[in-house]
Parts: structure tokens; C-alpha cells; sequence
């Protein structure tokens, strides 16, 4: 369960909520990350006319929304389902995992100092500039932060750290793609099995390239940001389609999407 944040969330904000109540023409839901309430109008569900709304949300079911106003004075909140696309609710969901996850350690550290969880995560949020607990734990495991900065006892920043370092894991990009590779050649096996040795260098320690059997093979590479991947994708590649490039056969790469 979210810890709650304190306040209201900012326009155009993204949030998970938790829809409650289903009406004609419009949806109640509890927003996960506070103590509010929200609404959507039914032409904030989807676009395009909509016959029915049960087609699209229902009671308990999680939406990522975006917020569109805030009335402070009557605490109502006008959100949108609509507006937000599959890639901004697939990320925010991971935010929320993440998130859950360094919570967890809170709650840890908390129970073994017989305080409230929320007590604890509101002393870290008073002390670092992340939205979210989960980032500045990652910057913490990368070497970016320090828990030595939060204003806690000695006990609780070495369990915070001990914790952190055991539970949390840098995020990483993932490339794949499949080779088709069948060499009508009297060495064809291996001048393949060369050629995949040299592409896997080129790739360094980030590339894994696993036989699938049937003259397929997958390549996979792993790397902290998206630009290192694709670059080293492409280095790996093209070892392998230079390589081959003059062999009699099938040489033929396909990414997954």
C-alpha cells in the first residue's frame, strides 16, 4: 500500500487511482499517492462516442490519470483517462512498483525503530529533492547520493543503506533481436560460431547471444540508458552481416518490437 503524500497533486500531473463508483455519465476514483478523491466526466473516459462506460473502467479496477483542475475550496479534482497515453501509463505503473518497493524498506527500518512508517518517509522526503523516495534510493545505489545526508540517527542510515543496497537495483534497457543464419558452406558451423564469439566482444559484457535451434540465434543486450544500447545493438550487428556478408546462404536480422 502507497504511503499517502500530504497536500494535492499538481495539474497535469499523472496519477494511479483506484476507480470507486460508476455513474451515467461519470467516474469516481481514490487517488493511490493521496487522501483525495477525483472525477471524470465521461469525455474524459476515451474518445470517440461512448455507449457504455463499464466498457472501459470498472469499481476497483487502477487508471492512470492525468489531473486537469484542482478545486481547493470545494476538494474536487477533474481528471482525465483519455489524455494519457500507453506509454505514459505503462511508465507511471513502473513508478508506482518502484516506488512500493522502497516503501517496503521504510516500513522495515520503521519497525525496527518503533516508529510510523509515514513518520519515517516524511523525514526523507524533508531531505531530499526527488519526488519520489524510489529515485533517490536508485541515485543512493549508483553512487549519486549519499543516506549519510538524511537528517536520522546513525542506526537508521546504516539500515536504510544495508537495505538499499541488498533490495534495489539500477532500472536497465533491454534490446533484443533474432538472427536467421544458415551458411551453405563447407566451414559454414564454424565460421558462425567465430563470427557470434566476435560479435559478443563487440558488445562486451552487455551482449548475450543464446542458439534457439533451427539455424536461430538471439541477440540481447542490456545497458543503463538507451543510447548505450542501441549503440552497442548496432556494433554487434554489424560484425555479423560484415562477417557473412559474402557467404552463400541466409543471413537475416529481425528486432523485436
Amino acid at each position: 500500500m502507497l504511503l499517502k503524500k500530504e497536500g494535492y497533486p499538481e495539474e497535469s500531473e499523472l496519477v494511479v487511482c483506484t476507480v470507486t463508483r460508476i455513474q451515467f455519465n461519470s467516474v469516481f476514483v481514490n487517488l493511490d499517492e493521496y487522501e483525495k478523491s477525483g472525477m471524470l466526466h465521461i469525455s474524459e473516459i476515451s474518445p470517440g462516442r461512448i455507449r457504455n462506460i463499464r466498457d472501459y473502467v470498472k469499481e476497483g479496477k487502477k487508471i492512470v490519470c492525468v489531473v486537469l483542475r484542482i478545486h481547493k475550496d470545494k476538494g474536487h479534482i477533474d481528471l482525465s483517462l483519455r489524455r494519457v497515453n500507453k506509454n505514459q501509463h505503462r511508465e507511471k505503473m513502473e513508478q508506482m512498483k518502484k516506488e512500493l518497493k522502497a516503501e517496503k524498506i521504510i516500513e522495515m527500518v520503521a519497525k525496527e525503530n518503533k516508529m510510523k512508517p509515514n513518520e519515517l518517509h516524511q523525514k526523507i522526503i524533508d531531505n531530499i529533492e526527488y519526488r519520489y523516495v524510489s529515485d533517490f534510493f536508485e541515485e543512493v545505489v549508483a553512487g549519486n547520493e549519499k543516506v549519510e545526508s538524511l537528517n536520522l540517527d546513525k542506526k537508521m542510515k546504516e539500515q536504510l543503506e544495508e537495505l538499499i543496497s541488498q533490495r534495489i537495483k539500477l532500472p536497465t534497457v533491454e534490446l533484443r533481436g533474432k538472427y536467421s543464419i544458415v551458411l551453405h558452406e563447407p566451414d559454414g558451423v564454424e565460421r558462425i560460431k567465430k563470427t557470434l564469439l566476435e560479435a559478443k566482444k563487440e558488445g562486451r559484457e552487455k551482449a548475450t547471444i543464446t542458439y534457439l535451434g533451427a539455424g536461430e540465434y538471439e541477440i540481447k543486450i542490456e545497458a543503463d540508458d538507451y543510447k548505450t544500447a542501441e549503440n552497442l545493438l548496432k556494433k554487434t550487428t554489424s560484425v555479423i552481416d560484415k562477417s557473412l556478408d559474402k557467404c552463400q546462404g541466409k543471413v537475416e536480422f529481425k528486432r523485436n518490437k
